[in-house]
């Protein structure tokens, strides 16, 4: 049995290469998140970061309560845990992101947040006191040099404001270490349980700001269906097949999905609001792609 710990990781069940099932899981992730970018931009069209924020998180933990296994008992000397990663992944960066994208395009934001797999794999080096493999260690490095490519350009040209995008890199810094965070929890209750105490406590914590931001806000139709696709998908089921892919794999070769984020991100913002992608955006998705398949690889 896992020990719990505030602060812990584990390693994966499966050291296999990827299978269906992975590549399922890390596909529906990277759409899933990738595409929550272009609606944390359609929200605060109309509503204040924190309204956004609110919004996802109730609806995300609606979401997972329809299900019966949410419902199994955990541990209360868990319940430190479970309350921390309500914290780091959810209640702090969720909040950081829609403030962020005031100032910062939706497309640069999935970019940056593709840095997501180097903090989990640094995280877990420090847990686990062992280094990543020399193909997974390969693959996050390879994947990097693709987010570079994508990142810095669009930067540039989109001109983001410095306190937006160092904004995203803490809430990058945070994902990192909370995929680590919530392995050891999984493989001892599942994902469902976890998640949904998770998120009431993120709810707990985000309530003040939302209802704060309230005369802030105004009602607009696409916001809300934007909220909806948020909440339901990129704030329930997504953290479901995170959570799961990282029970599975482990946290360093389960965070590689976040490298599929930006190309996602940056499609979605060229087609839907009319964002601008620089060519060497097209060597960088080469790369990420070589970087997961690297990392997906079987572990020695």
């Amino acid at each position: 049995m896992v020990r719990p710990r505030l602060i812990a990781t584990a390693e994966g069940t499966r050291s296999e290469a990827f299978g269906l099932v992975e590549w399922g899981l890390l596909s529906g992730i990277a759409l899933m998140w990738g595409s929550s970018f272009l609606w944390i931009a359609e929200g605060v069209e109309a509503f204040s970061p924190a309204v956004v924020a609110l919004a996802r998180l109730s609806l995300g933990a609606a979401a997972l309560s329809l299900f019966p296994r949410t419902r199994r008992p955990v541990e209360r000397s868990d319940w430190p845990s479970i309350a921390a990663l309500g914290v780091v992944w959810m209640a702090v960066p969720l909040l950081l992101f829609p403030i962020a994208q005031q100032w910062v395009d939706s497309s640069i934001a999935g970019m940056i947040n593709g840095g997501v797999p180097l903090f989990a794999a640094v995280v877990a080096a420090v847990l686990l006191r062992r280094l990543p493999g020399a193909r997974q260690a390969a693959g996050l490095v390879v994947g990097f040099g693709g987010v570079v490519l994508i990142t810095l350009p669009a930067a540039a040209a989109a001109g983001g404001s410095p306190l937006g995008v160092g904004l995203i890199v803490l809430a990058t810094a945070l994902y990192g270490l909370a995929f680590n965070m919530s392995v050891p929890l999984a493989q001892k209750y599942g994902s469902l349980p976890v998640l949904l105490r998770a998120q009431l406590v993120a709810i707990a914590i985000v309530l003040p700001f939302g209802i704060a931001g309230v005369p802030q806000s105004r009602w607009a139709w696409s916001s809300a269906g934007a909220m909806v696709v948020l909440g339901v998908l990129s704030t329930g089921v997504a953290y479901v097949a995170m959570t799961e892919l990282g029970r599975r794999v482990g946290a360093t070769r389960g965070s590689i999905s976040i490298y599929f984020l930006p190309i996602v991100a940056m499609v979605l913002g060229v087609v839907f609001r009319d964002e601008t992608v620089p060519g060497l955006a097209v060597v960088g998705t080469g790369l990420v792609i070589a970087g997961a398949w690297l990392s997906s690889r079987r572990e020695r």
